[in-house]
């Protein structure tokens, strides 16, 4: 028998409703949507554009504004490569937070080799950062910011309309990863000054290897691309469009908006259900300002416990993901909660529990209890 699954920050099992839009384009819409000379790729063209249209849609952007990616990461990097290299005359620095994605820190790190200047604000110790620091780190000469909607270790929602207020008001540019935020919190930029927006469909309940990227004024932000080749998707990422993955995202990206709310409704319950069985007499700690948690989310350090070996002991009853990652047989502390100050003990005992509307009241029981066992276990061959 599978483990139950609690590791959705990292991916959400595909809706079953996307799938049959996915697998009827794969069965009927044969033609490669740009080769429009005949009706099957006509016919491919006009289920990516209808599907660009819906993003645009839930999203308040121009339909021509949508750039199809293989998924965040790759937005991630054409967003800050591409201001970087395009803008390089107007300026060399970029501000970001000190707990972003990897996506965005290893881009950033690459860039400064490449001259460009990078400042790494340092969040609170609540997870977040504030719109005071962003401002304080801008400079003449300052391209654009960089900031995650919500945090994928810690759950912790950034300030985002704050920093787009202010951040605009300054003339810099600002690149939000929304890939923990969008289908399931409401983002309209037609109210919130975001320039650059990037996401991933397999975090909303979409096939992995699709995202996109939101380019605000397009014919007036310019990009330089990070690969070259043909002039899909408006010279700025060349290749074969994957029809079906593009249909999956936004096919996915539609149905979690519709019942947006009562997921939220339903995810809330969840968690507050979930640390109720656990208790007060576990000793833990929620690594992450509650107040600005996203309920999809939470971060716990058990005192005492380190992650993988709390992590081996539910193996068979539990997944859930590692506030630390492995390199080379070595634990390595995260840099999110080190960055907000969390102690040695705690950085090493951090794991990061997701939830999901899929999730019943009686898998929340499961799994409170089994984490209850198991820590039990451990403990008693600490003593």
């Amino acid at each position: 028998m599978q483990p139950l699954y609690f590791d959705t920050a990292a991916t959400t099992a595909v809706d079953p409703h996307v799938i049959e839009d996915m697998i009827d384009v794969l069965r009927n819409v044969p033609g490669n949507p740009s080769s429009t000379t005949h009706p099957q790729g006509r016919a491919a063209a006009q289920h990516v554009e209808a599907a660009r249209a819906a993003v645009a849609a839930e999203l308040g952007c121009d339909v021509d504004e949508v750039i199809f990616t293989a998924g965040a990461t790759e937005a991630n990097n054409l967003a800050l490569r591409g201001i970087a290299l395009a803008y390089r005359a107007h300026g060399q620095h970029l501000v970001t937070s000190a707990i972003e994605h990897k996506a965005v820190l290893a881009c950033c790190r690459a860039l400064e080799s490449e001259g460009v200047e990078t400042t790494y604000v340092k969040p609170s110790r609540g997870g977040w950062v504030t719109p005071e620091s962003i401002v304080a780190a801008l400079r003449p000469d300052t391209l654009m910011v960089s900031l995650m909607h919500t945090n994928n270790e810690t759950g912790v929602m950034q300030p985002i309309a704050e920093v787009a207020a202010a951040v605009a008001e300054a003339g810099v540019l600002l690149h939000v990863d929304a890939a923990q935020g969008a289908g399931r919190f409401a983002i309209d930029l037609t109210q919130t000054p975001i320039d650059l927006l990037s996401l991933s469909a397999h975090k909303f309940y979409g096939p992995k290897g699709v995202g996109c990227l939101v380019v605000r004024d397009r014919r007036h932000v310019r990009l330089q691309p990070l690969m070259d080749g043909g002039a899909q998707e408006y010279g700025l990422r060349p290749g074969t469009l994957a029809t079906h993955q593009i249909v999956g995202l936004s096919s996915a990206l539609t149905r979690a908006a519709a019942r947006r709310e009562q997921d939220l409704r339903l995810v809330t319950g969840l968690k507050q259900r979930f640390l109720q069985g656990l208790g007060e007499d576990l000793r833990f700690h929620i690594n992450g300002d509650p107040a600005r948690t996203s309920p999809y989310i939470i971060n716990l350090s058990f005192e005492g416990v380190p992650s993988d070996a709390l992590i081996n002991q539910l193996a068979e009853e539990i997944a859930i993901g590692s506030g630390s990652a492995c390199s080379s047989g070595a634990i390595e502390p995260s840099h999110v909660l080190r960055a907000m100050g969390i102690e040695e003990g705690a950085l090493y005992g951090a794991v990061r529990i997701s939830f999901s509307r899929d999730h019943t009241e009686a898998q929340i029981d499961q799994a409170a209890d089994a984490l209850r066992q198991a820590l039990a276990r451990i403990r008693d061959l600490q003593d």
